[in-house]
C-alpha cells in the first residue's frame, strides 16, 4: 500500500493521522477485556475508514490472533497504518505464543558482571522483537525504556528499566535499537524525559521531577540522548511535572519540555508520541479538548490513546481553525509521520518467525544467567506422607498471566509431592503450617501504584520465616524483594532468585532450586 500524497488529505484527514487508538488483539467484540478503553469493531471501522486515524495500538491476543487482526483492520484504512505495541520483554509479552524476554534489568545485571554479553543480549533481544513483530503484522515497537530507575520504591517503572545507572541504561538501550536497525521497523525511547525517579505511577497521579538542570542533565537525559544519536525513530513523553522546566505543565503538555528541550536543545527530528491520555497523570489535569490541544501545541506528534478520538480530533480540528495552531504545524508532523510510516513496508505475515529454536535459547540463555542463589547444592523433593504446601503469593490474581494449572510454577512441586495454595498478597494464611516451598511473584507495573512486598506480607513473611515455616523459597520479578529479604530477614533457607516470571523462567528457576534437569527423570515430554 503507497502513502497518498500529504496535499490529497483534508485538515480533519491530517488530524486523524495524529491520532492512534487502542484496540484489543482479540478478533472478537465480546472478547474485549477492556471494553471501556478498547472500540469495538464497527467502532474501529468507522475510526479507520471515515476519520483516517492512522494508528493502533494492540493489547492482548496469541500472535497468530495478531496477524489477522492487523490484516483486517488495515483492510478498513486505505493509508498505511501504524501498527504498536508496549512489547518491551518481547513479542510474548503481549501476544502469546511468540518469543518472551525477561525484563530489561535482567539484562542489565548481566552488564555488571560482563558488559560485553550483555550488549549482545540487548541486540538479540532487538533483532528477535523486530523479526516476530513484524511477522504478525506489528511495526512499531514501543521500546525500549530508557528510564534510569535509581528510586528502588518506583512502582511502575522498575525492572522494566535496563538499570540504575545513565551510562548502563544507555549503552542497552541504543544496543536493543541497533538490533532492530536491520528490519523496517520503528523503536521508541521511553518516558521522556525520565520516568525513573519517582514513587508515584503517572497511570493514577501526576508526579513531580524536583531535580535541577544538573542532575537531569547527568542522569535523566543521557539515555535519551544515546537513543537519538544511534537513530531511535520516535520518543515517548512522560506525564511529569518536571519543575525546573516548567512548574505549570506536565512533559507532556509543555512546549518548554518537548520544543525547547527535547527538539530543539537535543536536536531530536524524530516522532513524538504522548504517553496514554487516558492515563491519570494528564488525563486529570485537563479535559480531553484541553489537553489533545496543549500536547499538539507542546510539540506531540501523535495523541496516543485519547479517551474519545473523535472528540480529540475535532479539538484540534477547532484549535487550528481559531487560529490557536496553525496549519503548519499540522503539516509538521505530518511529514515527520509520514517519514516514519515510508520507513516500515507491509510484511508478509509469516508465522514460522514466531519463537524459533535462537529465540527460545536466547531469552533461556539471558534468565539463566540472571539467575541468583544461595544454593552450593540443589535441595531435595519432600518425603513425607503428609504433604507440604506449594505457596505461591501474587499480587493481583486477575491480571496474572502468568499462572495456569499446568504452569511450572504449579506443576512441578506438584510432581514432586507439594500441595499447592495460590494466594494475594494480602490473604497470606494465618496459620504457619510447615510451608515446603513459598514462590513469591512481584515486580513494578503500571497501575499497580506501590512496590515490593505489601506491609501485611512483609509482617508475615518475618513471622514465618523466624519460625522456620518455609524450607524453599522462590522470588520472581524484582531484586528490591530480595533486597529487602536480605535486609530484614537472615535467609538461611535454600532460596532462588530470577527476574523473569514467565512460565520459562519459573522452570529454571525451580531447576536451580531441586537440581532436577528439565524433569524429564520426573514426566518424560513435560516441561521441555
Amino acid at each position: 500500500m503507497v502513502l497518498p500524497s500529504l496535499d490529497s488529505l483534508t485538515l480533519k484527514e491530517k488530524i486523524g493521522q495524529m491520532i492512534v487508538v487502542r484496540a484489543t488483539g482479540h478478533w472478537f467484540d465480546h472478547q474485549r477485556r477492556y471494553p471501556v478503553w478498547e472500540a469495538s469493531n464497527s467502532q474501529l471501522k468507522y475510526w479507520l475508514e471515515d476519520l483516517k486515524i492512522g494508528g493502533v495500538i494492540l493489547l492482548g491476543g496469541s500472535a497468530a490472533e495478531i496477524s489477522l487482526r492487523t490484516q483486517k483492520l488495515q483492510q478498513w484504512s486505505n493509508i498505511p497504518l501504524l501498527f504498536a505495541a508496549d512489547i518491551e520483554e518481547g513479542v510474548g509479552q503481549r501476544f502469546a505464543g511468540a518469543t518472551w524476554f525477561p525484563p530489561p534489568m535482567n539484562i542489565g545485571a548481566i552488564a555488571k558482571k560482563d558488559l560485553t554479553k550483555a550488549l549482545e543480549y540487548a541486540r538479540k533481544m532487538g533483532a528477535i522483537t523486530a523479526q516476530e513483530a513484524l511477522a504478525i503484522g506489528i511495526n512499531w515497537i514501543l521500546a525500549p525504556i530508557v528510564d534510569v530507575n535509581n528510586n528502588p520504591e518506583n512502582p511502575v517503572i522498575n525492572i522494566r528499566a535496563f538499570g540504575d545507572t545513565p551510562d548502563l541504561v544507555g549503552e542497552l538501550g541504543a544496543a536493543f535499537i541497533k538490533g532492530t536497525q536491520s528490519y523496517p521497523i520503528l523503536t521508541t525511547a521511553k518516558h521522556f524525559p525520565g520516568h525513573g525517579d519517582t514513587a508515584s505511577d503517572s497511570h493514577l497521579t501526576l508526579p513531580v521531577i524536583p531535580h535541577d538542570l544538573d542532575r537531569l542533565a547527568k542522569v535523566e537525559l543521557p539515555p535519551f540522548q544515546k537513543a537519538i544519536s544511534v537513530g531511535v525513530d520516535s520518543v515517548m513523553t512522560a506525564h511529569l511535572i518536571i519543575s525546573t522546566w516548567d512548574d505549570q505543565r506536565p512533559a507532556t503538555l509543555s512546549h518548554a519540555c518537548l520544543t525547547g528541550q527535547l527538539r530543539e536543545k537535543l536536536g531530536f527530528q524524530g516522532l513524538i508520541v504522548t504517553d496514554a491520555l487516558i492515563m491519570a497523570g494528564v488525563a486529570n489535569y485537563a479535559s480531553l479538548t484541553e489537553i489533545s490541544v496543549m500536547a499538539i501545541e507542546a510539540g506531540a506528534d501523535l495523541l496516543l490513546m485519547p479517551a474519545d478520538p473523535e472528540m480529540a480530533l475535532n479539538s484540534v480540528y477547532e484549535a487550528v481553525c481559531s487560529g490557536r495552531i496553525s496549519k503548519d504545524r499540522i503539516d509538521q508532523s505530518l511529514q515527520r509521520i509520514w517519514q516514519a510510516k515510508g520507513k516500515i513496508q507491509q510484511q508478509k505475515i509469516d508465522l514460522d518467525q514466531i519463537a524459533k529454536p535462537e529465540a527460545v535459547h536466547t531469552a533461556a540463555e539471558i534468565i539463566k544467567k540472571g539467575v541468583q542463589t544461595s544454593l552450593n547444592v540443589p535441595i531435595s523433593p519432600p518425603i513425607s506422607p503428609v504433604l507440604p504446601i506449594n505457596l505461591i503469593l501474587i499480587d493481583d490474581l486477575l491480571k496474572c498471566d502468568f499462572l495456569a494449572p499446568s504452569c511450572p510454577a504449579i506443576a512441578i512441586p506438584q510432581k514432586l509431592g507439594y500441595q499447592m495454595q495460590v494466594r494475594e498478597q494480602n490473604q497470606v494464611p494465618e496459620n504457619l503450617e510447615e510451608i515446603g516451598l513459598l514462590q513469591l511473584f512481584t515486580r513494578g507495573n503500571p497501575f499497580r501504584g506501590s512496590a515490593g512486598l505489601s506491609k501485611n506480607t512483609q509482617q508475615w513473611l518475618k513471622k514465618a520465616l523466624d519460625k522456620v515455616a518455609i524450607k524453599g523459597l522462590v522470588v520472581y520479578g524484582s531484586p528490591y524483594v530480595l533486597d529487602w529479604l536480605k535486609g530484614e530477614i537472615s535467609l538461611e533457607i535454600p532460596w532462588v532468585f530470577t527476574f523473569g516470571q514467565m512460565e520459562q523462567a519459573q522452570t529454571i528457576a525451580l531447576e536451580t532450586l531441586f537440581g532436577v534437569s528439565r524433569f524429564s527423570d520426573l514426566h518424560p515430554g513435560e516441561f521441555m
